[in-house]
């Protein structure tokens, strides 16, 4: 068996006992230390945001079977890509090859709030009223599918190591699951760690129903992007425990807490321009 095939055959054990691990931290921490009082039910929630990610792990498998890690090994086979055709030390192309494929994860993000007819998309992760653990995972298949669509052309235009691509994945559902996670941080500590990876209050602004909130803060890994595009917000104007958590526009259980409206949620409503286009939020507010 060669080195590919060995990570092949490993890839998803490890990135699913990475998921139940920081998923079980995450849910456990929320119980001790919540940062904010849940609006709706919980048990309701999480059925159904949970529903939606193992239907979305299914059809994905179903369609990509070998995801990401496959069209790695693909572009290597061919030798296809940036670092099929360079040659650097692997701690390098690893490190390159996750700043890289997070940037372009960050990009796809504002994009899906640019373009009105991927907001629609987008919405399904946007409209959760409460902010968790589960909302990190919560997207419309449609969505998913784009994204690996997306990723899949990253990989063949980069050519990353293998083992690159299963340090990206690990690390953007990781951290994902924190900075979604409805958990209390110290002021001291949350301020060290956006230095170098997105925490929950960083990217809690994003969740808020305040226009210019929500376009901000789009990392779900690295803090950088934000800061230096000007897109990042330090807090949002009402406080942590005082902003208003979803969309506008649903605010309804049936399309924000049960997996049929959410399905449902981008076939809903006119195609308009975002408000990501605006230029007057500053006067909107004041």
């Amino acid at each position: 068996m060669n080195l590919n095939d060995f990570i092949m055959s490993h890839e998803m054990p490890v990135r699913l006992g990475f998921f139940l691990g920081i998923f079980a931290i995450m849910a456990i921490w929320e119980i001790l230390s919540p940062r904010r009082r849940l609006q709706t039910s919980k048990a309701v929630r999480w059925v159904n945001n949970l529903g939606l990610v193992f239907l979305n792990r299914f059809i994905l498998r179903l369609v990509f079977p070998t995801a990401a890690v496959g069209v790695a090994v693909f572009a290597h086979d061919q030798s296809w890509g940036l670092f099929n055709y360079i040659e650097a030390p692997l701690w390098m192309a690893v490190l390159i090859s996750v700043v890289v494929m997070d940037f372009f994860i960050w990009l796809q993000h504002v994009m899906v709030h640019a373009v009105p007819v991927l907001w629609r998309l987008h919405r399904v992760h946007h409209a959760d009223l409460d902010y968790d653990v589960t909302t990190g995972a919560r997207f419309h298949t449609l969505e998913i599918l784009l994204s690996m669509l997306i990723k899949f052309a990253v990989i063949l235009l980069l050519g990353p190591p293998v083992v690159a691509v299963i340090v990206f994945e690990v690390l953007l559902n990781a951290t994902a699951m924190f900075n979604h996670a409805n958990v209390r941080l110290p002021e001291r500590i949350d301020q060290l760690l956006r230095l170098v990876v997105v925490t929950p209050d960083m990217h809690r602004v994003h969740h808020s129903v305040e226009d210019d909130e929500t376009n901000s803060n789009f990392g779900f890994n690295l803090p950088w992007w934000d800061r230096l595009f000007g897109t990042y917000r330090a807090q949002p104007r009402a406080g942590h425990e005082g902003m208003t958590i979803g969309i506008r526009t649903f605010r309804e259980d049936k399309w924000c807490s049960w997996l049929p409206g959410m399905l449902a949620i981008p076939f809903v409503g006119k195609v308009q321009d975002y408000t990501i286009n605006r230029r007057q939020w500053k006067s909107d507010h004041e």
